[in-house]
């Protein structure tokens, strides 16, 4: 069998992708800076079954979308070429889009510090023994670490923030890191963008809850309904407010007037004469005669019954 040359490798992978593309809904657009072959092989394991990964140039995944995309007069495809930006690759599934991203997530490796690389997070140097003997200190001196001797090795005193996030590593630093066998940083596939039937999203989406999208719909209902009662425009949100404010109003009238009705009619009563209402409170324990019972109570609070040292205290409540 012949060797295959580019143009036939460019018509397979064509192919592919558009197949790919009829197929699956789901996209998942995601970063593989410094993944390697063997690690991708473990993600492609991993996600067997019911998601596929394709790699590829950048240039040649954008024309064979926009070509695809021309022929079957699907423009949602097209969605998916702003989002080929970097080094990305394009994760087809059929699964669910949150388990899709954690089986991603799990496959990272830890990487040593090289030089001339990016710090994607913060890198500190913990205290205590290193294990390396004394004349490794000059090391230590030049990147500002306080360390002491300790029983013929170099300890340091105090942890130390040798690298920051976003600070390229220099040779001195990863020197430092290679001897102390510290590595910092891990990689895989990062999930960047999602593609679902034509819409484009953060992956920061998977993570709402049904709480957060009842809070986000609460948020949103009030307010629409805030806007309804502003520009007084009836909405199925708006109409007890509007109707509640509407008694308040016809109500404000009832009692400067001599107009009534029934729901007005307490009201008046309890502005003419609010005595006539004070044993409405209800009496804990209490039932029709609780009233009553207070009644005692009231006139004997002022007046303590005189105790006679003669009597047991159980004559009190005969």
């Amino acid at each position: 069998m012949g060797k295959i040359s580019k143009a036939d490798k460019k018509i397979a992978y064509d192919h592919k992708l558009c197949q790919f593309l009829d197929d699956y809904t789901q996209v998942l657009v995601a970063a593989a800076d410094n993944v390697g072959s063997n690690q991708l092989q473990n993600i492609r394991q991993g996600l067997r079954g019911d998601s596929v990964i394709l790699m590829g140039k950048n240039t040649m995944m954008k024309r064979s979308i926009r070509m695809h995309s021309e022929k079957t007069g699907n423009k949602a495809y097209l969605n998916l070429i702003p989002l080929l930006v970097g080094n990305v690759g394009l994760i087809f599934t059929k699964g669910d889009l949150k388990e899709v991203r954690e089986e991603v997530a799990k496959y990272k490796v830890g990487a040593p510090a090289r030089v001339g690389l990016v710090a994607p997070v913060d890198v500190v140097v913990p205290s205590g023994n290193t294990g390396l003997d004394p004349s490794q200190t000059s090391f230590f001196q030049v990147l500002n670490i306080p360390t002491k001797i300790n029983k013929g090795t170099v300890e340091i005193i105090t942890p130390v923030e040798l690298i920051k996030k976003g600070d390229k590593v220099g040779s001195s630093e990863a020197a430092l890191l290679a001897k102390l066998n510290i590595r910092p940083f891990s990689y895989g596939l990062v999930v960047q963008s999602i593609y679902e039937n034509g819409s484009v999203f953060s992956p920061d989406v998977l993570d709402l809850t049904d709480d957060d999208l009842i809070e986000k719909f609460a948020l949103g209902v009030s307010m629409v309904t805030s806007l309804a009662l502003a520009v007084h425009y009836p909405t199925i949100a708006a109409a007890p407010h509007m109707l509640i404010n509407g008694y308040k109003n016809v109500l404000a009238v009832s009692v400067e007037t001599e107009y009534s009705f029934p729901l007005a009619d307490n009201v008046k009563a309890y502005l003419a004469d609010p005595s006539k209402f004070a044993v409405a409170a209800p009496v804990a324990g209490g039932g029709d005669d609780a009233p009553a019972a207070a009644a005692p109570v009231e006139e004997t609070k002022d007046e303590p019954a005189e105790e006679s040292d003669d009597e047991p205290l159980f004559s009190l409540f005969d």
